[in-house]
């Protein structure tokens, strides 16, 4: 049984962290709230990447949350994570499900209605669509505006995290979207208490979000 919940999606960074710190920060949220954690890891060797995210799956597991990883599908088999999360130049949709079979969660950024339909056309279990607003990571930020995200949520029916700069002040732009959720990275990971911070996002996705957060297939 596979489920999704994109309430609250922990998309990680360990920029300057020491370990110790990074893992205590995904814990912390853990139990907070967060409903689905991406290890998400641009700069590592495969084997640091793996074992980061051995670590990072026992706090997950011990919170019964999804971890899906960033980019490698290969890792994401290894570590039997709950499945991968591509991009427009990460290996294809279809060629990430091929690999880790129907049981695992393979998501997809998606900018455009264009790029929805394929990666739902290939097998994509959820969209990250974004970036709503400007971001501090180091990922290449292109604005993708609500009604876009609205454009896509219309023509794909699939559920979808939105991403990109948002936190507790400014995610009303989405109370009444085709999100139904969000992706934050900052917001918790740079947080003085990413416990406390993550059930107040928690709470005002639940409160204000119109669109359905859960699937099971």
């Amino acid at each position: 049984m596979k489920k999704l919940d994109l309430t609250l999606y922990l998309i990680t960074d360990s920029t300057n962290r020491s370990e110790a710190d990074f893992l205590q920060t995904i814990d912390a949220a853990c139990q907070g709230g967060v409903s689905l954690v991406q290890l998400r890891e641009k700069e590592r060797s495969g084997l640091e990447y793996f074992n980061l995210a051995i670590k990072v799956k026992k706090i997950t597991d011990r919170y019964g949350i999804p971890l899906i990883i960033d980019d490698r599908a290969d890792i994401a088999l290894a570590a039997d994570a709950g499945g991968v999360h591509v991009g427009q130049s990460d290996l294809p949709v279809y060629a990430a499900r091929k690999l880790l079979g129907p049981g695992k969660i393979v998501g997809a950024t998606a900018k455009t209605v264009e790029q929805a339909k394929k990666a739902k056309e290939e097998g994509a279990d959820y969209l990250g669509v974004g970036a709503i607003y400007p971001t501090t990571t180091k990922v290449v930020t292109i604005i993708t505006e609500v009604s876009t995200l609205n454009d896509i949520g219309r023509e794909t029916n699939m559920p979808i995290a939105a991403i990109g700069g948002l936190n507790a002040s400014n995610i009303h732009v989405l109370y009444d979207s085709a999100a139904g959720g969000i992706g934050v990275v900052t917001a918790i990971m740079k947080s003085d208490n990413p416990r406390a911070t993550a059930q107040l996002l928690r709470k005002q996705v639940l409160e204000n979000f119109k669109s359905m957060r859960v699937t099971q297939s």
